[in-house]
Order: structure tokens, then C-alpha cells, then sequence
């Protein structure tokens, strides 16, 4: 699935991976190819992915999930 990691600054991945791992505002979440269409809120933590081989440090920020297509926009 694509991913993007936008950030006020910049965009700070834009790639593909296989598995996504965040730190939603109520728990840890997961998305994979052909997840459902999702919008929710990221509290502090480290987006991890394909098993944490790059991970982000985050404040917190929204996903959008849609067609195999994640964009995190991250504080």
C-alpha cells in the first residue's frame, strides 16, 4: 500500500510498505493492504513500518485510510 508521512514541515516518507503500525489515540493500531476506510486521531508515540524497520517519532495527528492509501498527518 502507499504511504505518506506529512508533517507542517514536510512530507517525510512517501513510499510503500506492507504494514503500517500507530499510536492511536485510544490504543495502539494496525493497518494492512486492503484495510477498511479509516479516520482517526494519533496521540504521542512512533509509527513503525513493515515490523519497525523505519519508525517516525510522533506528538500526535490524524490518519486517512482509503483504497490502499494511508496518509498520516503528523505533529
Amino acid at each position: 500500500m502507499n504511504v505518506e508521512v506529512i508533517t507542517p514541515d514536510k512530507n517525510v516518507f512517501s513510499g510503500t510498505a506492507s504494514m503500517v503500525k500507530l499510536p492511536g489515540s485510544d490504543g495502539e493500531m494496525g493497518i494492512l493492504d486492503n484495510h477498511a476506510p479509516l479516520i482517526a486521531t494519533l496521540g504521542k508515540g512512533t509509527i513503525g513500518l513493515d515490523g519497525d524497520s523505519k519508525t517516525f517519532d510522533i506528538e500526535g495527528g490524524v490518519v486517512e485510510v482509503l483504497n490502499n492509501n494511508v496518509m498520516i498527518l503528523a505533529e
